[in-house]
């Protein structure tokens, strides 16, 4: 697929996760976000009022992850720490499953894990993306999880937190968008780098790119 500048930027979540990110490192990331019209910017909640403040009157959304990146935290924990927030402004979030649960079969414990915070998210007008961390599945696990996450009424299924052992691939993004159909977000992450790489998710079925490279895509894509 190809994108013009405003097409890729438009996919884009400018992201800033590493623990060592300081106010400074966040606000460079709201000056490019609000310069290259990206979809929003993806943050760990501490930084969630701070984006929210700095973007206040742009198109960029925040985004805030939660349960990251190990989603082993307690479903009561991820649905009050979505609640926070979205209180400080955040209108996506990118929750991480309990892997775990999924690989033992605990199919209603990850159903009302993915509810809970789902719930949540509608009951504010945001947009869930459930991170099922393609690197640790088996492609039965992937489709079972993309499965129950749209029976739990999240609105993504994203492939990666980016700190596992691999990130997102064009085999994965292809089988987690045939299996959700055409109308549930699939949000391709990690290690997406270049145009090139971007839009090869994108031809495989990716509505979102979850990238730190999002300046250097869209500059490329000039």
């Amino acid at each position: 697929m190809e994108c013009t500048v405003l097409d890729i930027a438009c996919y884009i979540d400018h992201t800033l996760l590493k623990p060592e990110a300081t106010p400074g490192h966040i606000h460079q990331l709201c000056e490019e976000a609000r310069a290259y019209h990206f979809a929003t910017v993806c943050v760990n909640g501490i930084y969630v009022r701070l984006c929210a403040d700095l973007l206040q009157g742009s198109d960029v959304r925040v985004c805030a992850v939660v349960g990251f990146p190990l989603g082993a935290t307690l479903s009561e924990v991820k649905h009050f720490e979505a609640q926070c927030a979205m209180q400080d402004g955040a209108r996506e979030i990118d929750m991480v499953i309990p892997i775990g649960s999924l690989k033992a079969g605990l199919d209603s414990d990850l159903s009302r894990d993915i509810a809970l915070v789902a719930q949540a998210c509608h009951d504010q007008g945001s947009l869930l993306k459930v991170i099922i961390e393609t690197a640790l599945l088996t492609d039965e696990e992937k489709v079972r999880a993309c499965l129950l996450a749209q029976a739990a009424h999240a609105d993504y299924v994203k492939t990666s937190t980016g700190f596992s052992s691999n990130g997102a691939t064009v085999h994965d993004v292809t089988l987690m968008r045939q299996t959700v159909g055409p109308d549930m977000g699939v949000k391709a992450a990690g290690g997406i780098r270049t145009l090139a790489d971007a839009q090869a998710m994108i031809s495989a079925g990716a509505t979102r790119i979850g990238a730190s490279s999002g300046v250097k895509i869209v500059q490329e894509a000039r």
